[in-house]
C-alpha cells in the first residue's frame, strides 16, 4: 500500500516510529515533510497528505502534530479525506473498519512513540467493514459532504 506521511514541528517527534511500523508492514512511504523542530504551518502538510490520498496518489495516509488535532481539522476540509485522531488500538481499528478513515492522525506531545506503533498496526491491519450498517453510514458522510444532508 502507497502511504502518504506528513509532519509538523510537533509531530515530528513521532517520524522514525511511523516510518518504523509502515515500513515493517511493508507499506511504500510518500513523505511529505517536516523532518526537523524548525516552526511550520500544519495546515500545509495536512493538506498535501489530505489532496494525496483523495486523489487517489496515496491509498492512506498519517498524520501528526502536537496533538493531532490540528492536522485532523485541517485534512477534513479537502473532500474525499477522512481523517481520524486516534489515541489508542481500539479506536485504530474501528475507524478503518466501521468508518473507513483514510487518514490517521497522531499528537507527537500527547502519544508515545511505542503507543504511536501499536496504533497504527491496528489501524493498517483493519478493513473497512462490509457490513451494510457501516456502508449506509459512510454513504450518508459522503452526502453531507457533498452538501445533501438531510
Amino acid at each position: 500500500m502507497k502511504v502518504a506521511i506528513g509532519f509538523d514541528h510537533g509531530g515530528v517527534t513521532l517520524r522514525d516510529a511511523v516510518i518504523e511500523v509502515l515500513t515493517g508492514l511493508g507499506h511504500e512511504i510518500v513523505d511529505f515533510g517536516t523532518t526537523g523542530p524548525e516552526a511550520v504551518d500544519y495546515p500545509d502538510y495536512a493538506t498535501r497528505v489530505a489532496e494525496a490520498v483523495a486523489s487517489g496518489q496515496c491509498e492512506r495516509g498519517v498524520l501528526a502534530c502536537g496533538t493531532g488535532i490540528g492536522m485532523s481539522i485541517a485534512a477534513n476540509k479537502v473532500a474525499g479525506c477522512y481523517a481520524a485522531l486516534l489515541s489508542n488500538c481500539f479506536s485504530a481499528r474501528m475507524a478503518a473498519q466501521h468508518n473507513a478513515a483514510n487518514v490517521a492522525c497522531l499528537g507527537g506531545r500527547v502519544t508515545a512513540p511505542e503507543l504511536a506503533k501499536a496504533i497504527l498496526q491496528a489501524y493498517f491491519e483493519a478493513e473497512p467493514d462490509s457490513a451494510d450498517r457501516h456502508h449506509r453510514r459512510r454513504e450518508k458522510v459522503c452526502q453531507i459532504e457533498k452538501g445533501n444532508s438531510q
